[in-house]
C-alpha cells in the first residue's frame, strides 16, 4: 500500500470509496510481493500493481465490484486455475489478492496511519482476509503504543495485537492465522498483517566464528544483518553467508557514519564480539551514547571489569555506561557459537518486550506481554 498511499490518501480526504487490490501471500515465481497493491479510483483510474501486469485486469474488475457490492473478496490466481492463462499469469506462480473497498467509514484510521509512514513511524494494518462474513474485512491498527480498530472480539485483539507487534517489530509483512477467540492453534480467521517498517538492524562487531552465529539468528529473527571488522582477512561474505552485508572499516567509524547517515535508528542492535581494547572502547564510546535498543559485549568478568575501567577514563557517564550489557547475553550455560547466539538472542527479544529471562514454569500471568507490561 505504501506504493499508491498518496493517491489513495487523496480520494479518501476527499470521501471517494476506492477499490483496493492487495497481494496477501505468494508461491513460487509471483512477481510481486505482500503488500504490493492495486487501487481502482472513482473514476475508474488504475494506480498501482499487484503482479507487474500479469493480473491487473482481472483485479482491475474485482475491485469494481467490491466498490459496487461493497463487500471484499479473496482471490487466487495462479496456473492451476482454469481461468489463469484468460487473466495473464503465465509466470508460474501463485498469489492472493485481498481485494476491498476504502472510504472513511470502511477504514477511518487511514489518516494516522499515513501520517505515521510519512514520518516513518512504525505502524501494522490487520486485516481478516478470510473467516466468517461478519469478521470478513475488519481491521486493527497497531503502534508500538497503541491500537486503533477491532476484529469484532477483545480476546481476539489482544492475541493478535501481541503476535503482529513482533511482526511490525521485525518489519515482517505476512499472514497470521488464528482461532475465532484468537487461539493460537486456530485456523478460523486468516489475518494479514501489513508492516509499515523497515526491518530492524542488528550490527554485529567482530569476524569472529561466534559472529557468524549471531548473525543467523539475527536474520532468522527478522533483523537486517551488517557484520563489521577491521581485517579484510576476516570480514568475507564467505565467511557471513547470512549476513545482508558485511563491512571492512574500523567498527567505530562504521557506526559513527551509519549514525551520521541516519541508518541507526531505536529498534537498532549492536553486538560488540570483538573483546580487543583497541576496537571496542572506541566503538561504546559511540554506541553508549546514540538512542538504539541494545548494546551488548562479549568477554570474560576480566575484560568486563577492564572495559568498564577503560570507559570511565574515556568519559563515559554512568548511566551511559549502565546501558552496556556485558557480559552479552542471558545466563543459559551457552558454550559454543550457536547456544551463545541464542543466549544472545535471548537477552535481545527480552528487553524488546520487558520479559525478566525466568523460566516460565517459574512466573505467573500473561506469557505474552503488551505494550503496557
Amino acid at each position: 500500500m505504501r506504493d499508491v498511499l498518496d493517491d489513495l490518501i487523496g480520494w479518501w480526504q476527499a470521501g471517494e470509496t476506492v477499490g483496493m487490490g492487495t497481494v496477501v501471500a505468494t508461491w513460487r515465481s509471483a512477481p510481486r510481493p505482500a503488500g504490493a497493491s492495486m487501487l481502482v479510483g472513482p473514476d475508474g483510474t488504475a494506480v498501482g500493481s499487484v503482479s507487474g501486469g500479469c493480473v491487473e485486469g482481472a483485479v482491475y474488475e474485482e475491485a469494481k465490484d467490491a466498490v459496487e457490492t461493497g463487500v471484499p473478496t479473496l482471490e487466487r490466481y495462479g496456473v492451476s486455475d482454469d481461468d489463469a492463462f484468460a487473466v495473464g499469469l503465465t509466470c508460474g506462480g501463485i498469489l492472493d489478492v485481498f481485494v476491498e473497498p476504502i472510504s472513511r467509514e470502511s477504514f477511518p484510521e487511514l489518516g494516522e496511519v499515513a501520517e505515521s509512514v510519512d514520518r516513518h513511524e512504525p505502524v501494522a494494518v490487520v486485516t481478516v482476509v478470510k473467516g466468517p462474513d461478519d469478521r470478513l474485512g475488519r481491521r486493527l491498527v497497531l503502534w508500538p503504543d497503541r491500537t486503533s480498530g477491532t476484529l469484532g472480539l477483545q480476546r481476539l485483539d489482544d492475541a493478535v495485537a501481541a503476535d503482529a507487534r513482533g511482526m511490525l517489530a521485525a518489519g515482517r509483512t505476512a499472514l497470521l492465522h488464528v482461532g475465532h477467540d484468537g487461539e493460537r492453534r486456530g485456523d478460523d480467521l486468516t489475518l494479514f498483517v501489513n508492516s509499515f517498517a523497515p526491518p530492524a538492524r542488528m550490527v554485529v562487531f567482530g569476524a569472529i566464528d561466534f559472529a557468524a552465529a549471531v548473525a543467523r539468528v539475527g536474520a532468522f529473527l527478522g533483523y537486517r544483518v551488517t557484520v563489521c571488522d577491521a581485517r579484510p582477512v576476516f570480514a568475507t561474505p564467505k565467511r557471513f553467508p547470512d549476513a545482508h552485508e558485511v563491512i571492512v572499516e574500523w567498527p567505530h567509524r562504521y557506526l559513527q557514519a551509519e549514525v551520521d547517515a541516519g541508518r541507526i535508528d531505536e529498534r537498532t542492535v549492536l553486538c560488540v564480539l570483538t573483546h580487543d581494547p583497541k576496537f571496542d572502547v572506541p566503538l561504546l564510546e559511540v554506541a553508549l551514547r546514540i538512542p538504539v535498543a541494545y548494546v551488548g559485549a562479549m568477554g570474560s568478568r576480566r575484560t568486563h571489569d577492564e572495559r568498564l575501567a577503560r570507559l570511565a577514563e574515556a568519559g563515559l557517564a554512568e548511566e551511559e555506561i549502565a546501558r552496556l550489557s556485558s557480559p552479552i547475553g542471558l545466563d543459559l550455560g551457552a558454550r559454543t557459537p550457536e547456544e551463545t547466539a541464542i543466549s544472545i538472542a535471548a537477552e535481545i527479544i527480552a528487553g524488546r518486550w520487558g520479559g525478566s529471562g525466568e523460566r516460565l514454569a517459574g512466573t505467573d500471568g500473561p506469557i505474552h506481554r503488551t505494550a503496557d507490561r
